[in-house]
């Protein structure tokens, strides 16, 4: 069973930048499979998974910090967990699969180069209805192509300033690893497959993840590890949209 070397070098940084700011990485898993040329019959399993592991642990990291706010996720997870489990139970098209998850993949990339800000000192209470909305439409796509939804949703918390940085990070975690728990649920159901290579990738991730999530504990620069994670995902998306 050959392992790819340079693709476990690279599934650790991706896992190691999302956990540093409270993401599991999907959307940079899917990015380096696509990359790799890893089937599209693997990729939302194997990234669905491989979230539950690095999201736990930087959810874990930013709690014991004390910036998880429970009241604030409820209203995304009663929207997310039924349609998450509900988008991973279809059968998506792998071209159609393929041009999604390159819009996400372009978000992804917006999401990085640009971070709203998060200097508020004053948090505006949240409005449970349209939390509700936001969590059902990222949890349909986050079952559908693999993700868990945290890139989408945590620029949306900053911009509705409904929660500063840190508060975001731990709910995007927790909100992450609930939607990647409905979404395998839902893959199970209807029949899952998994790369023989997963093992392996899991390992690397889960230590990226916990180094990230450490690090992410303090004030560190990644600016330039951030461009380039950018940059490979928008060639990942390129190459999604024209293969």
């Amino acid at each position: 069973m050959e392992i790819n070397i340079l693709f476990l070098i690279a599934l650790f940084i991706v896992a190691f930048m999302y956990a540093s700011v409270g993401h599991g990485g999907a959307s940079g898993y899917l990015a380096l499979m696509a990359l790799f040329g890893v089937s599209t019959i693997f990729m939302r399993s194997s990234a669905l998974i491989l979230n539950l592991f690095v999201s736990v642990v930087s959810f874990y990291a930013f709690y014991k910090g004390g910036y998880f706010k429970i009241k604030l996720l409820v209203p995304f997870i009663i929207g997310s967990l039924p349609m998450a489990f509900l988008g991973a139970r279809m059968n998506i098209d792998p071209q159609l699969f393929k041009f999604i998850l390159g819009i996400f993949l372009v978000i992804a990339v917006t999401r990085m180069i640009y971070v709203p800000k998060s200097d508020r000192k004053e948090i505006i209470p949240f409005n449970f209805v349209i939390a509700f909305f936001i969590g059902a439409f990222l949890g349909f796509f986050s079952g559908l192509i693999g993700i868990g939804g945290g890139i989408i949703l945590s620029p949306l918390l900053l911009l509705l300033g409904w929660a500063n940085m840190k508060e975001t990070a731990a709910i995007s975690a927790s909100f992450i690893f609930l939607n990647s728990a409905s979404g395998i649920a839902g893959l199970i159901s209807s029949g899952i497959h998994v790369s023989p290579h997963l093992l392996y990738w899991v390992i690397v991730a889960f230590m990226g993840g916990i180094l990230g999530a450490y690090m992410g504990s303090f004030k560190l620069s990644l600016v330039k590890l951030k461009y380039l994670l950018a940059f490979v995902l928008f060639l990942a998306s390129i190459k999604l949209f024209l293969v």
